[in-house]
């Protein structure tokens, strides 16, 4: 199931909540659903509970999709950020968040652990998703009738899951990736020259407004898409959207002044 863009993802991601709450209906009437699918209490601590459980029973991989603001009834004197600690020794733990959900913090302490969490961001709809052994996931979704918890031992709602997160993990961007640039002044440049880009400025003007030569800028242009993975400038624009890394929409290109510090 490829996934193109965001378009194609926000298709894929109502697909996979329809398929849940049909599923949902499916088992309910089947008198099955306490055994494949179990409604959960809107106590977001209940929530909680169901996720420190999967997460202590992993054998070999927890994925989760980290992409939806808490309400304001759902708080807890517990974070996600420290269940995951539970986890076995040995259970690979990969995390994908969108851009507005990405806990810097969070990254920085990942990044001095002998095993870190493996961490990505992308543009994911709104979806809080906790995949473990490819055998259980523990779902939270908004819905038109308010919050739905689910834990979902369905195989097919299973696979089609496992591979949205597959397809989207793929082309996401290490988050390590959004501070790598180094000092203020080069996180700085980093972000005038993808707003040049962003802009469609060309080098030599680029080049001038950072009143560096053309020779020097294409070098940073090369650098930066390296550090993104991009294998275009293009590519390396978006990126850099999904990082959050461009300049504030209205913006021209490279601006002469104080520093612009990563976002």
């Amino acid at each position: 199931m490829p996934i193109g863009g965001d378009d194609e993802l926000e298709s894929a991601l109502l697909q996979v909540r329809a398929l849940i709450e049909s599923t949902v209906a499916l088992h309910r009437d089947r008198n099955l659903q306490e055994s494949l699918i179990t409604g959960l209490d809107n106590d977001y601590d209940v929530v909680l509970d169901q996720a420190q459980q999967l997460i202590e029973g992993a054998c070999r991989s927890i994925d989760i999709v980290h992409a939806r603001k808490l309400g304001s009834d759902e708080r807890s004197e517990r974070t996600e950020r420290e269940l995951i600690y539970d986890a076995r020794e040995g259970v690979q733990v990969r995390l994908l968040a969108s851009p507005a959900m990405l806990d810097e913090g969070y990254v920085r302490e990942q990044l001095s652990r002998g095993n870190p969490v493996a961490i990505r961001v992308a543009r994911v709809p709104p979806l809080q998703a906790l995949i473990v052994d490819e055998c259980a996931a523990l779902v939270v979704a908004d819905s038109a009738v308010g919050r739905r918890a689910s834990v979902i031992r369905v195989p097919e709602v299973l696979n089609t899951l496992q591979s949205l997160f597959e397809n989207v993990w793929t082309r996401a961007v290490p988050a390590g990736e959004r501070t790598v640039f180094g000092d203020r002044y080069r996180a700085s440049l980093a972000r005038q020259i993808l707003g040049a880009l962003q802009a469609g400025v060309t080098d030599e003007v680029a080049a001038r407004e950072l009143t560096i030569s053309v020779r020097t800028y294409r070098r940073h242009v090369a650098e930066i898409m390296a550090l993104l993975g991009a294998q275009s400038r293009f590519q390396a624009g978006v990126r850099a959207a999904e990082l959050g890394l461009l300049p504030p929409a209205g913006g021209s290109g490279p601006e002469r002044g104080g520093p612009l510090a990563p976002s």
